[in-house]
């Protein structure tokens, strides 16, 4: 019976480093326990392999011919997509300020030549077990976002909006030169603003208008749902804000808060931008699609009314100015 059940891959571990006797020495120890070990001569090398194929995990020399293991380091640490990968730096340097380099380059961890076998298994295991809890949470993050295209899924007419936003906020955030965590934020924040709907019954869901005074309530909640059904991932934290208070306004009419211009942090400001462009240019059962010259000047109009940001819808319709221009 036993047979029948899916292995689990063995961890794959990229160890760096010039000296090929080093390289097959490490090789060798973490081969024999189980790992799926490769090696790479250089920097270089390396990033070629990780591209290739990205391991769980990368043990690197510091000093090398050509880029150093500070340097490698710090460029996957910088890239979105291996950021995320453990990375140890091994060196015969004592020094303290190496060390600093190391962390200031984004090391998550140190081992001392010559490398002690003992030492260096355990510091794999500790790691990968770290980076098994990360691949979790990154899963999570996904079947949340699945779920929120469920949530859009049951109205026929906001079909493809959490792509569209996620998208768009994305657009927005690089043109304002926003960091990359808030860029991540913005797209995961596009698909899952609205999960809180879930809890919304079909009835009032597909009403679309004329809701009564308590079915308007049950709207108001999903912001605050939505918030709860993420807030026990410390990965979403930087969504959490979006998710509760994309449909504040400016002037202190919103919800669920009543929160009043700057009160609103940027990320939701930034969405909700989007948000109210792309519901409309959408016909909805209430009404049609507005044209692009339609929306630009209801948004516009609507900001110097206090409801939303004006400084971002100008930079919204600018940048969407600068697309077409290009395209």
């Amino acid at each position: 019976m036993g047979d029948l059940l899916p292995r689990r891959r063995a961890p794959r571990i990229l160890v760096v480093d010039d000296q090929p006797s080093v390289a097959g020495l490490m090789s060798q120890l973490l081969s024999i326990r189980g790992y799926d070990v490769i090696t790479a001569a250089s920097a270089e090398q390396a990033e070629a392999e990780v591209r290739r194929h990205a391991p769980d995990l990368i043990l690197s020399d510091v000093m090398m011919p050509g880029k150093s293991g500070y340097e490698l380091c710090r460029i996957l640490k910088e890239n979105p997509v291996t950021r995320l990968i453990p990375f140890v730096l091994i060196t015969g340097l004592c020094d303290t300020n190496d060390k600093l380099r190391g962390i200031e380059a984004g090391a998550d961890d140190f081992l001392n030549k010559p490398v002690l076998a003992e030492e260096l298994i355990a510091r794999v295991k500790s790691l990968l077990r770290l980076k098994e809890f990360t691949d979790e949470l990154e899963q999570a993050d996904s079947v949340l976002c699945t779920l929120g295209l469920i949530v859009e899924g049951r109205d026929p007419y906001t079909e493809g909006h959490c792509e569209r936003l996620a998208l768009r906020a994305v657009d927005l955030g690089r043109h304002l030169g926003m960091d990359d965590d808030s860029i991540i934020a913005l797209r995961r924040g596009g698909y899952l603003h609205d999960l809180g709907k879930i809890a919304v019954p079909d009835e009032i869901l597909k009403k679309g208008s004329d809701l009564t005074p308590e079915e308007w309530d049950v709207i108001k909640q999903h912001p605050i749902t939505g918030e709860n059904i993420c807030k026990p991932l410390r990965s979403l934290r930087l969504v959490l804000p979006i998710i509760r208070h994309h449909h504040e306004h400016s002037d202190g009419s919103g919800y669920p808060d009543g929160l009043v211009a700057a009160n609103i942090p940027v990320l939701p400001r930034i969405l909700q931008v989007v948000d109210v462009y792309d519901a409309l240019r959408t016909a909805r059962s209430y009404k049609p699609p507005l044209t692009h010259e339609q929306a630009s000047q209801t948004m516009r109009d609507e900001a110097r009314r206090g409801l939303w940001d004006a400084e971002l819808v100008a930079e919204y319709f600018a940048m969407l100015e600068q697309q077409r221009q290009v395209a």
